[in-house]
């Protein structure tokens, strides 16, 4: 980028250098993780916020075959040079993005785990749903379900079927199938958070409605209510489905009201859905810019990496999904105050 503070590309940041901060993406070559390339420098432009592309590799060990038994590495110079030639097409095909400072490096090491380290410092981590199995690792795929469970910032998974919205080619031929056997549906300017009455979802509500007055678009908040499973058979009488609704419909307005108290330029919608979270935030996701979740919910125990709801929509969305990790946010404390919280 001209006139960046740039470090040079493959740099690793190693040692006593300072972590990136800003916003972190994942690359390694292929076309998943140029999506969220692409993605991460919109998101920059949008944040005003600093860039750094990075991309990982690890040298394999292999047993030897001699009398000793013992084990050798294998040089690592070619696997660092094609680590660093796929870190420069990258960085070299953000033409367009002179306005963001940009950063890059090559770390030597587990990708989850240098990526887990950069979350400590990092405002957003952002990936693709899975990427090579080849030299540079296992940079993508794997990793875009660690990390949502065990960063320590936000961070969004996008999907390569989301790479058309942001005017790249799709080369993948299954994913171009599975398009063109999907009903085309419209892109609504608008965010969608996904609630469950949880303290977990509502301060993920209020990193989806930063997220929506960034982008200058509406909130909508999305609760589906499924329909009691045999784990459920014990309930002693039937559920009034109708004054569920009725009560749930409630308590999302009392939400919007504090929503809005917090946020009073924002438009907030609603949407009261039956049938299974998981189905209906996949469906949100093909029409909306982003999909906001937190990492686990009403049902979730604290020893599970992520929720089954959050972990089943990163597995089938879309377009890009937003997880918000657990942490303290003081606007949660006057949500009481606005009236019936939501606990479906």
């Amino acid at each position: 980028m001209a006139d960046q503070p740039e470090r040079e590309t493959g740099q690793s940041l190693g040692g006593d250098a300072a972590l990136p901060t800003g916003i972190v993406v994942g690359v390694d070559g292929s076309d998943h993780g140029r999506c969220a390339l692409i993605w991460a420098a919109k998101e920059a432009q949008r944040r005003r916020r600093p860039l750094h592309v990075v991309t990982a590799y690890s040298v394999p060990i292999f047993a030897a075959s001699g009398l000793d038994g013992g084990y050798s590495t294998i040089d690592d110079t070619v696997i660092q040079e094609g680590a660093k030639a796929v870190l420069k097409e990258a960085v070299d095909s953000l033409e367009g993005y002179d306005d963001v400072e940009i950063t890059s490096s090559v770390e030597s090491g587990d990708a989850a785990g240098v990526l887990l380290q950069f979350s400590e410092t990092a405002e957003l981590l952002v990936f693709g749903t899975r990427g090579r199995g080849g030299f540079v690792g296992r940079l993508l795929g794997s990793v875009s379900s660690a990390l949502p469970a065990h960063a320590k910032c936000t961070t969004v998974t996008v999907p390569l079927r989301f790479a058309e919205r942001l005017g790249e080619r799709v080369g993948d031929r299954r994913v171009r199938e599975e398009d063109a056997q999907e009903s085309p549906k419209g892109v609504e300017p608008v965010v969608a958070v996904g609630v469950d009455g949880s303290e977990q979802a509502r301060a993920a509500v209020l990193v989806a409605a930063e997220e929506a007055m960034l982008l200058g678009v509406p909130l909508r908040v999305v609760c589906a209510v499924p329909q009691f499973s045999g784990s459920l058979a014990w309930v002693p009488a039937p559920v009034d489905r109708e004054q569920l609704f009725r009560d749930i419909q409630t308590q999302l307005k009392a939400g919007t009201a504090w929503l809005q108290s917090h946020f009073p330029d924002l438009e907030v919608q609603t949407s009261l859905v039956d049938g299974a979270p998981v189905d209906v935030l996949v469906e949100a996701s093909r029409s909306v810019e982003l999909l906001v979740v937190g990492t686990r919910g009403h049902g979730g125990f604290a020893g599970m990496l992520l929720g089954s709801t959050t972990d089943g929509v990163l597995h089938h969305a879309k377009g890009p999904v937003m997880v918000v990790p657990d942490h303290e946010d003081a606007r949660l404390a006057d949500r009481s105050k606005f009236g019936p919280m939501l606990t479906t």
